[in-house]
Order: structure tokens, then sequence, then C-alpha cells
């Protein structure tokens, strides 16, 4: 008895020594700075959610790091090199003792520059009460513009660090026939119902219905295209697609590096469980693109910019002289489920008016607010520089939204880059946007939290576990979209599927 006790005498002195060894020291003889500290990603004062994973950060700008983070009397420190890597279980007790509470998780930084410590005046980590679906998607994509040999689909936990392909092209592609994957979608934050697109080689939309896949050719001789951009009906097997004759140029002299354009773009309707396709809306001097459903399912919201041909020269040329003057607004159409019939255009916001053009809508999940990019001009804002997103409360009785020149509901929420492509979470208390902040050449997802007055908080990073990750990966993040669970079908399901013919969907006349 004796024995075992002085084994385990030795053995907590042991455990001592070692967490002696792993936790860093904060700097005795640091020197007051009263600045900020420079972290990369920025953290200083966000709101996380009450199940996010750590947000590990790092000082660039510096030799060594240590930080402590306390809440109340639970603490610990961290340091490795320049960086701060939080353990994942000690980050959970911190958060949990946090959720709610005004103070938030206190981060006191200290750093090494030329051999001398500096203490950096402390911030607040706040933990909001409300979670975060446990899973967002995006296409990672090399901005190459015109190649795309290597795209993928990811999936990325939101509460720990795990991150795994949706569908790789690298798995079917040959260096002589590539394939470009794009625009996946899913049925109200689920992954039973969801589609992709693949374009090129094998070319077809692939879709999982009730948890069955499929590969679907949407194009027919009364389309100008095969569905583009997608939203799934929140309760039906219905899709609303936009087909677009798309076209992009390259600036020589201009900031931005690129115009992304449509020449024609009509809306369509597909019934999944039909394999059918109606036309929606095919108005000649309106280019209808970006559809999105209410939450409900009652309303189609979608924009359109109202555009002429003025001459012979051919559309594409025409459209290259005055792509300046392309103004989207939002509209809406009321939806009937039984009938599948839409009703007439209402406009939601008239941005031309204010000598701007609004896309990509996506509504809240309670139906009170409605989020879009806004820019000078054009509908691929994620180029523009001059992009923000605004959220704005939805009129009551279909009326128009206030018109202003500011964004609405910024908050931090918005940068001096481009920021486009919002997206609600399931709970609508999570915005995610897709924002090039970070440098100005690759889009990476930011999340600010919407808070149930309508006030948006300033944006983070999604967290990684090696904060030096997101800028060392060279690919931008596209299309971030909140899930709620992984997406049960294989990457190589996938592709052994899209090695099969598509089968063609029918077109019917109304």
């Amino acid at each position: 008895m004796k024995i075992l006790s002085k084994i385990l005498s030795l053995w907590g002195l042991v455990l001592l020594l070692l967490t002696s060894c792993s936790s860093p020291s904060i700097p005795s003889d640091a020197i007051q700075t009263g600045a900020n500290p420079n972290i990369f990603p920025d953290y200083n004062g966000v709101t996380i959610p009450s199940n996010l994973c750590p947000t590990n950060f790092m000082l660039p700008d510096c030799e060594e790091a240590v930080a402590r983070l306390s809440f109340g009397d639970i603490s610990f420190t961290y340091g490795d090199d320049n960086k701060i890597i939080i353990d994942e279980d000690e980050w959970q007790e911190l958060r949990s003792a946090a959720i709610g509470n005004d103070k938030g998780i206190k981060v006191e930084v200290y750093g090494k520059k030329d051999g001398k410590w500096l203490c950096y005046k402390s911030f607040p980590i706040y933990v909001a009460k409300d979670s975060i679906d446990s899973y967002i998607s995006y296409r990672l994509i090399e901005p190459s513009y015109t190649a795309y040999e290597d795209i993928v689909i990811v999936q990325r936990n939101m509460t720990n660090y795990e991150e795994s392909d949706i569908y790789n092209n690298q798995l079917i592609q040959t260096e002589e026939k590539g394939q470009c994957i794009n625009c996946h979608s899913f049925q109200n934050y689920g992954t039973d119902n969801m589609l992709f697109h693949m374009r090129q080689y094998q070319g077809g939309t692939m879709i999982v219905h009730n948890g069955e896949l499929s590969k679907v050719d949407l194009k027919t001789d009364s389309t100008i295209s095969a569905g583009v951009y997608p939203s799934w009906h929140p309760t039906a097997d219905l899709v609303a697609f936009s087909t677009n004759t798309t076209r992009q140029i390259f600036h020589t002299i201009d900031k931005a590096k690129i115009e992304v354009f449509d020449t024609e773009s009509d809306l369509i309707l597909y019934d999944v469980k039909k394999n059918e396709i109606t036309t929606i809306s095919n108005n000649p001097t309106e280019l209808e693109c970006f559809p999105t459903w209410s939450p409900d399912g009652k309303t189609l919201y979608y924009t359109s910019a109202h555009f002429e041909y003025t001459d012979s020269t051919g559309k594409e040329k025409q459209m290259i002289d005055r792509f300046r003057e392309v103004k989207y607004n939002i509209y809406s159409r009321s939806f009937d489920l039984a009938t599948h019939k839409f009703g007439e255009p209402q406009l939601v916001f008239d941005a031309a008016s204010i000598g701007k053009s609004a896309t990509l809508p996506r509504i809240s999940p309670d139906g009170k607010y409605i989020a879009f990019a806004i820019g000078n001009y054009g509908c691929f804002h994620v180029w523009h520089r001059d992009a923000d997103v605004c959220i704005a409360p939805l009129p009551p009785k279909g009326g128009v939204i206030v018109q202003r020149n500011a964004p609405l509901g910024d908050g931090g929420l918005n940068s001096p880059e481009s920021e486009s492509y919002p997206s609600f979470s399931s709970n609508g208390r999570w915005i995610m946007t897709a924002s090039r902040r970070d440098d100005g050449n690759y889009t990476r997802p930011y999340i600010s939290y919407f808070d149930a007055n309508g006030k948006c908080h300033k944006a983070f990073a999604v967290p990684q576990k090696g904060p030096e990750r997101n800028a060392l990966l060279l690919r931008s993040y596209n299309r971030p979209e909140f899930m709620k669970q992984k997406v049960k079908v294989t990457p190589q399901q996938f592709a052994t599927k899209a090695q099969e013919d598509a089968v063609r969907a029918n077109y019917a006349t109304k």
C-alpha cells in the first residue's frame, strides 16, 4: 500500500511537471504598450456562437506570443512560437462559462519583438446564447479565371476543424478533359435533397433527392441553357433556376481584374419528381437571375436588370461596351404550390434609382429580413471592390424597401474590399459572406452575429486549427452555405454517377 502511494505521488509530480512545461508563463518583464495586438485572424471584440471551435490566432509581426484566456476563476495560458493554439476541452470550459455574459472571455496578449516582450491591450471574445449550424460548405478554387484543373466542394464542421470533400473533380477528370464543378445547393439546410453542377467533361446536374442520386441534363430546346443559379423550394420537390448566357472579360487598366456578365438570363422551375421544366419568366428586355425562396415557399425573390439591345452589332459586343449601365433591382413573385403558378413581378428594392445594383438576395428564416449584395453595377459583385452586403427589414404587405445609399444593417459586416454572397444560418442569428477583406485577392468565409434586434456585430473569419492557413491556402472559398448535417453521399458515389449519361429533362409549356 505504501509502495502504491509513493508511485501515485511520483506520478502526480510527473504530471505537474509535464503540465508546467506545456503551459507557457506570462512574461514578468513585459513592456505595457496600451495598443491593440495585431492578431490574425482578428477576433478582437467579436461575438461567436455558443458551439464554435477555438478561435486560434497568431501575431504575424512577433517572434513569439503568449496569451492568457480567462473568465472568472477559469484561466488558461497558451503560446507556440507566434501562434496561440487553444486546447479544445479548455476552450469548451471557457466558452460554456461565458455564454450570454456581457464581459466575454478576456484575452490578454503578449508578443516578443527584437528580444523584448510587449504587453498589449486585452480584448473580449463574447459568446452568444445562440448556436450556429454544425456545418458549412464551400467551393475551393484557384483564382485562375479560365482554368479549373483542381476544384473541390468541401464541407467543414464548425464545432471542430474537421473538413472533408463533398466532391473533387480530380476523381474523374483528365489532362485532356477538364471538369468544372459549382453551385452547390441544399433544401432547407439539409442534405437529403441537394445538388451541384458539373460543367464540360461529363457535364450535368448532380441531384440528391430523398437520399437517391441522379444526374440530369437541364438544357432543353426551349431554354437558354441548363440550370445555373439554383434555389430549392423549402418543402416541395422543386428547384428554381436561372438560365444564363454568361461571359467574362478582363480589364487592362481598371483596378478590377475581371467582369462577369450575362447577355441573356431567364428563370425556370424544375420539378424533381417529374423531371420537368417550366418557364417562370423569359422577358427579352430583362436579365433575370439569382432566384431564392421565402421560408414559407409562397414567394420567389430574384434580381432583374432592364436592358435593351439597341443595334445589330451583337449582344456580347453591346454588353462589353455598356456593362456599367446594367443595374439589377430585387423583385418578388407570389407562388401557388397547388398549381405551380407565379404572380406578377413586385418591386422589392429599387437599387437602380440610387445608381446601384443589387444581387444575390436571401431571406432570413423568420421571413423578416432580406440580405443582398450591392455594388455600382452588374451582377457578379464578388469581383467589385465597391460591393457590400446589406441587410434590411422586409416591408409589410409587399412594400418597397426604403432606399438609402449607405449599406443597411452593417455594424462591422463589411470592409473596404468586396463582400458578396450572403447567407443566413438556419436560426437566423448568423450571417455568412464571401469576403476579400484579408488581401483583396481571395474570398474567405466571414461570419457576423445578427442579433434579435436586427443588428450586425463585427464579422470574424471561420477559425482554423492553424491560424496561418487562410494566409497560406491560395484558394478562394466560393458560395459558402450553412448546413445542419454532413452530406451522406460519398465523393466516390458522385464520381461513379458522374460517368453515366445524364437523363434529359422534359420541357412543359404552361
